[in-house]
């Protein structure tokens, strides 16, 4: 008489293969929100550099017009706005139009500001970069972001 013993499983049963394909889809979905994240954070550091640029840009201006500096001709207030300020009249008034016309065409809704306490000068860029924000708080639904550069001139 032959007697048959019990054979040993072999392989993965459902249940196991079932638990791996959960433990892995929760790991892959953590690694799609990290992108998404990862998105937003660097749109908002691209628009942060180019508002570093572009305050830069105005400050470089300003010292090759160093007098029309030292007059006040390139202080103002934040424009509304818009890229379709007129690049005409004195080289201080044209440097301004550009500066704020490339502002609005490079940032979403990115205007600027300029004071002027002796020869220190601050820069104010200003845009709205609610984008790249990762945590959106009520406070903060409708803020600007703005960069504040200061230079001697």
């Amino acid at each position: 008489m032959t007697h048959n013993a019990p054979q040993r499983q072999h392989g993965a049963t459902l249940i196991e293969v079932l638990i791996a394909v959960v433990v892995l889809s929760i790991g892959l979905l953590g690694l799609a929100g990290m992108q998404a994240t990862s998105v937003k954070s660097n749109h908002s550091a691209y628009q942060r550099s180019q508002a570093t640029l572009f305050a830069y840009d105005l400050a470089d201006r300003m010292r090759a017009n160093r007098d029309a500096a030292l007059g006040n001709d390139y202080l103002m207030d934040y424009p509304a706005s818009s890229s379709s300020h007129s690049v005409t009249g004195s080289q201080a008034a044209k440097d301004k139009a550009e500066w704020l016309n490339n502002l609005a065409l490079q940032l979403p809704e990115g205007t600027g500001k300029v004071e002027k306490t002796g020869t220190l000068v601050t820069i104010h860029v200003r845009w709205n970069d609610n984008r790249g924000r990762i945590a959106k708080s009520d406070a903060e639904a409708d803020a600007n972001t703005v960069f504040t550069y200061r230079t001697e001139i």
